[in-house]
């Protein structure tokens, strides 16, 4: 073994742990979406930080159709307040039905959605994929919500994120993502490709020689 591939072993990235072969999607992806789609049901577990107007939601309605057909099991949808029936709206512009549930007996086979703050009322056992839309809502590190969401999807095989505003210049939601796709924890983040920035514990400054690795890492599952 040469230097080179010593360095390539140490190398952080997190191997693709969804579906070796992706069937057709829909003709009315557009190439890029159709492309990012396929990644991400490849992936498995993998974030879509597109901006507003791209069609995350098309590609959030794709990717869980595909995965509820592969798994047998319902795929559900956690949205902001309001933002649930835009989700039906679109199925239905599109010929995949959603279905607007509020508790685990409403779930049904398919793509189903909900509110963030009903979460509690779900067995997400029995869910077979998870979407986080507008995924923003990881940004608080020691928030209630991220706690919640990252334990109680933890189980939960394919994972998806996906946010216009993913706070590129903030890497603690970066982690916060990281975290919940079961790609590296918050704090081995921190410790990989961090260092502190002064005497408080809070204030982490990329390392300089680590910048490229980080992004290549982050560039391997979002």
């Amino acid at each position: 073994m040469n230097y080179d591939d010593f360095l390539a072993g140490k190398a952080s990235a997190d191997p693709d742990t969804g579906l070796r072969m992706t069937p057709s999607l829909s003709a009315g992806l557009r190439d890029f979406q159709n492309d990012i789609t396929t990644w991400a049901l490849r992936r498995g577990r993998a974030a879509i930080f597109a901006g507003t107007g791209l069609g995350k939601s098309f590609m959030e309605l794709e990717w869980c159709k595909v995965i509820a057909a592969h798994t047998g099991k319902p795929a559900l949808i956690l949205t902001p307040l309001a933002v649930a029936q835009q989700f039906v709206a679109e199925g239905d512009k599109w010929g995949d039905p959603v279905n607007h549930v509020r508790q685990q007996s409403d779930i049904l086979p398919g793509i189903n959605v909900t509110n963030y703050e009903k979460l509690e009322h779900f067995d997400l056992s029995q869910i077979g994929a998870i979407v986080l839309d507008e995924s923003s809502i990881l940004k608080s590190y020691d928030g209630k919500t991220r706690t919640q969401l990252i334990e109680a999807c933890r189980a939960i095989p394919f994972r998806l994120a996906a946010s216009a505003t993913p706070a590129p210049n903030d890497f603690m939601e970066l982690g916060n993502h990281a975290e919940f796709l079961g790609v590296m924890s918050y704090t081995d983040m921190l410790a990989t490709f961090f260092t502190h920035d002064s005497s408080e514990t809070q204030t982490w400054r990329l390392r300089g020689h680590a910048e490229q690795p980080f992004w290549r890492w982050m560039c391997s599952w979002a």
